[in-house]
């Protein structure tokens, strides 16, 4: 039997994530400071996480690193194709 879940589009992933006590002291306090709950400030981050490493977090994400892709090739290309000019000794 198929979960409902995995038939509705825009369905979640859950899993559990364990903090110490310190840390979820201090991941409450600035979700209140921010007026953000902690799902915003777990979305926050691992958003950074994958820019930081050049993973697309999203389909608008991903067409700019395709089109920044696609004018660098050209580029590229050009400087490869190039002649090179022999110099005189």
């Amino acid at each position: 039997m198929i979960d409902s879940a995995t038939q509705t589009p825009g369905w979640q992933v859950r899993k559990l994530i364990a903090f110490d006590d310190d840390t979820f002291d201090k991941l409450t306090q600035l979700g209140r400071d921010r007026m953000a709950t902690i799902q915003e400030l777990a979305d926050e981050a691992f958003a950074d996480v994958l820019k930081k490493h050049g993973i697309p977090v999203d389909l608008k994400d991903a067409l700019r690193k395709s089109a920044k892709a696609a004018k660098a090739e050209p580029a590229a290309a050009k400087r490869k194709s190039g002649i090179v000019r022999k110099t005189r000794s």
